[in-house]
């Protein structure tokens, strides 16, 4: 497990912006049974991925009028639980991290691994995630 010192402000930087964390199983079981539209950010220490990652979701929610009605975390290597759980729902995609998932009605409707965000900067993040939201939000 990571150290707190280490992952409490990258969580913040999603949490002081909206995003709602799911810290355990039943969070994320909880969160599905929501109707509408959720964005999971599996968030991470990883620079080189993460750190395009959390600007580009930021970047996303903060510009476009179409947003998802429910903005999530979970922290990978830190919420274990939620995490496990969170990846159920995210099959057939393999374990990412980070990752970026748009649910609709508790189902996956869009994805984006950390292949997809490793050397891309944030704008093209979020360009992806402005598509996602047009399309199901």
């Amino acid at each position: 497990m990571y150290p707190a010192e280490i992952v409490e402000p990258m969580k913040a930087e999603l949490t002081e912006n909206g995003f709602e964390e799911l810290l355990t199983a039943q969070d994320v079981e909880n969160q599905m049974k929501e109707s509408g539209t959720t964005l999971v950010m599996i968030n991470s220490v990883c620079g080189c991925s993460a750190g395009s990652a959390r600007p580009g979701v930021l970047m996303a929610v903060h510009n476009t009028p179409k947003k998802p009605d429910h903005l999530t975390t979970s922290f990978a290597g830190f919420d274990y639980e939620a995490v496990s759980k969170v990846r159920e729902y995210m099959l057939p995609y393999p374990p990412s991290s980070p990752a970026i998932a748009l649910f609709k009605d508790g189902n996956l409707v869009h994805m984006i691994e950390r292949h997809q965000i490793e050397g891309r900067p944030p704008q093209m993040i979020a360009s992806n995630l402005i598509a996602a939201f047009e399309q199901y939000c």
